[in-house]
């Protein structure tokens, strides 16, 4: 069975592209402590509007889909699941919340582990909800032709409680003795959960459940008010690329994990941006159409109303509508498409 000894990455040099991401990080984290404590008012609007692409977002990587008003509302527990998708979308959103609420007495074990999986599939029959896969499950790719390609081949059923034992061993003692940075110590632990890959079904959206868990107990809050999981969805083949090329070697303990923790680190740093941006744009009395105005600036090349109302959280659509038209009608913004395609670009 492959081993794990994370205090070996203590002796590892990193290169300045992974140092000056984590300085990023800090530096971007110490701002957001500073808007906590001056305008706590204005961030509960981010963290509902979170909650709501997280959910979405994180579940439509896995192909889990409805439609955003059905989303709204199941994170909103508004109305109850219709549908296979939907009771998916609603364990989702109920692990979300408990890592919301109490991330701090979440420790970080097998057990615990088990049991958020178990409430993933709260919602549906499912009899290996909160239990290790029982058969060898693949990661494969399929092709326009039809054909399948198996990428990977995760740990053995067998072989896997003893490895998410281990990991979590191997986690707790690093974060326990302060030997390692968990900004490194994090993607790490989230590609050998991937590698071993403990669950018959759910392991894509565990991953980045335990991914939020992680930075939470370490100080780093961004994914309350930024979707980590939307930034992850919008550019999936670089997760998927990064994944794969850390995955090589890895049963020999040979892997190269800089890939992934390169892209983990910019994903982090990303969330911390568009966290800023949009404390800018709701931190200031402006009318909707100045606001919207502003926030096209903030996109480059084709955007939609979608994107406009993530950097916008505190207008109403009817507003983010009417301020569109307003720069349609001056000539500053073209739009293409028609319905659910419409996009709107800049003419500067």
């Amino acid at each position: 069975m492959r081993t794990f000894n994370y205090s070996a990455i203590r002796d590892y040099l990193w290169d300045s592209e992974i140092l000056g991401l984590i300085a990023a990080i800090y530096k971007e984290a110490g701002k957001q402590e500073l808007y906590l404590k001056q305008r706590p008012e204005e961030l509960e609007k981010l963290i509902e509007i979170a909650k709501i692409q997280s959910t979405e977002a994180s579940n439509a990587i896995e192909g889990i889909v409805t439609t955003s008003t059905r989303i709204k509302q199941l994170v909103e527990e508004k109305t109850t699941p219709k549908n296979r998708d939907e009771q998916e979308i609603a364990g989702y959103r109920d692990v979300l919340n408990i890592i919301h609420e109490n991330f701090d007495v979440i420790p970080i074990s097998q057990n615990y582990i088990l049991q958020l999986h178990k409430i993933l599939y709260s919602h549906m029959n499912n009899f290996m909800a909160g239990k290790t896969k029982n058969v060898q499950n693949y990661i494969s790719a399929t092709y326009p032709d039809g054909h399948v390609q198996v990428l990977f081949t995760p740990m053995a059923p067998c072989e896997t409680p003893e490895a998410i034992d281990k990991i979590c061993e191997e986690y707790n003692l690093e974060i326990g003795n302060m030997a390692l940075e968990p900004l490194i110590l994090i993607p790490v632990f989230i590609h050998d959960f991937l590698c071993i890959h403990p669950f018959n079904d759910g392991n894509g959206r565990m991953s980045r459940l335990l991914t939020t868990l992680l930075l939470y107990r370490n100080g780093f809050y961004v994914g309350r008010y930024i979707s980590l999981e939307g930034k992850i969805a919008k550019n999936k083949d670089l997760y998927y690329d990064a994944l794969s090329r850390s995955q090589d070697g890895w049963h020999e303990g040979t892997e190269d994990i800089i890939p992934f923790i390169k892209y983990m680190l910019g994903i982090i740093l990303a969330a911390y941006k568009d966290f800023e941006d949009r404390m800018d744009l709701i931190g200031v009395k402006l009318s909707a159409l100045e606001i919207v105005r502003r926030a096209s600036k903030n996109k480059l090349g084709r955007f939609n109303k979608q994107d406009i109302r993530e950097l916008c959280p505190n207008l109403s659509d009817s507003s983010i509508e009417g301020a569109l038209r307003k720069m349609l009608s001056s000539g500053e913004l073209k739009r293409e498409g028609k319905g659910k395609n419409t996009c709107y670009f800049r003419i500067d």
